[in-house]
This record gives C-alpha cells, structure tokens and sequence, in this order.
C-alpha cells in the first residue's frame, strides 16, 4: 500500500514530536537528579559484596590511609627565628707572653680542660723557681726562730708562738707568692671552659699577647637553642615545657622537635612581640648557629578529640559538604571497600582536624582507617588497596 505524501508529511511531523518529548523527559530527569541533593545522599546497596573476592581487587584503587586517634589538639603558634648555641664565649689569655703553640683550628671539637693555645713559659717558670727559693729561705729562718724559742710545753702559746713568727719571717707572704707563680704558669695554657667547637680563631704562632687578649670563640651545639619573636597577642598562650616543631630553611627536609625553655617577659615596644626560648637537641650537630627557622608552637590545648588528618577531608555535592572515605572491611593485605560518610569537622591545626558528632553527620572511631591519598575522585563502595606511596603508576587517577 502506497501512502500519500501528505500522509507521509503528517507521519514525520508525529516521529520529530515524539523525539523531542523523549529527549525533554531525558533531560529534565537528569536535571532534577542533580539539583536534589537527597538523591546524591543516597549511597548503593552493598548487600550481597564479597569484600575477600580476589575478582573484586583485581583492578582495585590504590590509596593510602591513616588511623583515627584520639589525642589532645593542639593550635600552634607560627613564628620566625634563627638558631644560637646553648653556650658560647670567647675565650681570653690570663697571662701575656708570645704564643708558643696554636693547638687547635676552627670547627675542632674540644673537651672541656683542653688545652688550645699553648704561651711561652719561659718568665712564668722563672718567676715560679724565684717564689720557691724565697720560700726556702723563709721556713729555715722560722726553723731556726723556733729552735732558738726553746721547748714550749703549752700548746695555746706554743701556736701563738709559731703563728707570730711565720709572719716575721715572711713565711705566709712566701708561700702566697709561690702560689701566685704556680697559678701563672698554669695560665700560659689556654683552656677551654667547656666542651664545644672552636670558632673565630685570632691567634698565630709567634704573637704577642698581652692579659685579657681575645684568643677564639668556644660554642656549645649540643644541645641547641632557637630564638624566635611571637606577636604579643600569642604570648598568653605559650608556657615553658610546651613543644614545638622546628624547621631550618638550610635543613629542608628535615622537621625538629623542640621544647619552650623560657619566655621573656619585656614586650619589645616598637615590634609588639616577645622573645621566646627553644631548646632542642643537636646530637649530630647539623644545626648551625644563625641559621634562620620557622617555629610552630603548641598553644592552645583541646584534650580528648576525635582527630583525623586534613587531607583525609574532601567536599562533595551541591550545597557542598565536608567528606571522609574510610576503609571497610579490610583483609590482612590491606584491601578494603571505601566508605563514603559526611563529617562535620571543628577546630584544626597544620596537620589535624577534631570531627565533630552531630545528628546530621557520621562519625569516625579511633582506629578506623581514613583515606589521605588517592580518595579525591573516589565513589563509595569502590574496591581500594592501602600503599605507601600513591602515584600514576600505583593508579592515581589523572586530575
């Protein structure tokens, strides 16, 4: 049967109708799917999932986590500083003379009593013979004054006795002369007064130096200090015996850790800060006085919070919200199924924030597992396998 061509006309116009009707429920469906956010809310049903199916791995999304803890939070302070050694001095002669000896170069490592320049002796130890002839002379001459006193039968006047005849012969000026020498002699060694490092050494063999001369600089760099301004506002919140964490721009990849050893109490007027004091170790002795840091100080304390890692938190959907993926249901190897639950989150730190139990949010335990790496693009219920280092070849998604 042959149709007419207005049939065939009337026939195509009821086709395209059809069409767009199908194409404006498609779209306006999808639509409402995406503006309502009670839809997003909805997470698939898990029923039924073997989670130790080696099937379900086989393609399973690398990611790294980390537990949930249960600690005390703590809002740091950020300042600016630079490191100074725990002692230092410089070290000066006691006694003139011409330097002998230079025993020591800059950096050296010294034991306290050590000897680093060594003067001439020459005149000390001639000074020293001269003190000890004169105290020779001076105990034969209260030996014979003795003698010549006779036997003295009472104690009481036989030590008044010989009490006032050390002085008449000059037998206390003596020995205190000798006494003298001996401590002078012992000066043309310069010691150190500590253990440390030798720096700014200004001495050469052959120079003269008078008493008092500045011979070197003697630091202590272990352990080490850090001096850092904090805004006066801040102040109020720092104690000493508070951590801190310490990182050295010279020392990039290395993070320290640090205690408050004193705050000062003077403000700095024209600043509007105050010095505060860290301590820390420098057993390997790689920090170096001078050298600048930035200081994080624990101030404020919140015990007992529910603390995840910052970057475990995404937001999803529309009005955006605060997501965390959990691992569910791991086996030994660490594969699991990604969990999908929205959080509401409180104060924070650098490295943490506390999650807050609200009726209109889920909660995270101490011990679960939160995802911090690889989770950006995640769905709930995705298969997931736990590794320390997420990259492209690990199977991190292309942002």
């Amino acid at each position: 049967m042959t149709l007419s061509r207005s049939a065939l006309s009337v026939l195509s116009l009821l086709l395209l109708l059809l069409t767009l009707g199908a194409a404006t429920v498609w779209r306006t469906g999808g639509l409402r799917n995406q503006d309502d956010g009670s839809e997003q809310d909805e997470l698939p049903s898990t029923a039924g999932i073997e989670v130790a199916s080696a099937a379900i791995f086989a393609g399973a999304q690398a990611v790294a986590g980390v537990e949930v803890i249960q600690d005390t939070l703590w809002i740091r302070v950020t300042a600016s500083g630079s490191a100074e050694a725990y002692r230092r001095t410089v070290v000066v002669t006691r006694a003139e003379g011409v330097v002998e000896q230079v025993l020591v170069r800059e950096n050296d490592f010294v034991e306290r009593g050590e000897v680093l320049v060594q003067l001439d002796t020459l005149e000390a130890a001639m000074a020293l013979r001269e003190a000890d002839a004169q105290l020779r002379s001076s105990e034969n001459r209260f030996e014979a004054g003795m003698l010549a006193g006779g036997v003295i039968e009472d104690p009481a006047i036989r030590e008044e006795r010989e009490r006032n005849l050390r002085i008449q012969v000059g037998l206390i000026e003596a020995e205190t002369r000798l006494r003298r020498a001996e401590l002078e002699l012992g000066f043309t060694r310069v010691t150190a007064p500590f253990t440390g490092r030798v720096a700014d050494l200004r001495v050469v063999d052959g120079a003269y130096l008078a008493r008092g001369s500045e011979v070197l600089t003697l630091v202590q760099l272990d352990p080490i200090r850090v001096q850092t301004e904090v805004l006066e506002s801040d102040l109020p919140y720092l104690s000493a015996g508070r951590g801190a964490s310490v990182r050295f721009s010279a020392i990039p990849d290395a993070e320290f850790s640090a205690t408050v050893e004193s705050l000062n109490p003077i403000v700095d007027v024209d600043t509007r800060s105050g010095r505060v004091t860290l301590v820390m170790s420098n057993v390997d002795q790689l920090i170096k006085p001078g050298m600048y840091a930035t200081v994080s100080l624990d101030a404020e304390a919140f015990p007992e919070r529910t603390l995840i890692p910052q970057e475990a938190v995404v937001e999803r959907g529309q009005p955006r919200r605060e997501v965390v993926f959990v691992l569910r249901d791991a086996d030994g190897q660490g594969q699991g199924m990604s969990e999908w639950r929205y959080v509401r989150t409180g104060r924070r730190n650098d490295t943490h924030v506390e999650v807050i139990p609200t009726d209109e949010t889920s909660m995270v335990e101490p011990g679960e597992i939160v995802l911090v790496d690889g989770h950006h693009y995640l769905a709930h219920d995705v298969p997931v396998r736990l590794v320390d280092n997420v990259d492209p070849a690990a199977g991190r998604p292309p942002r």
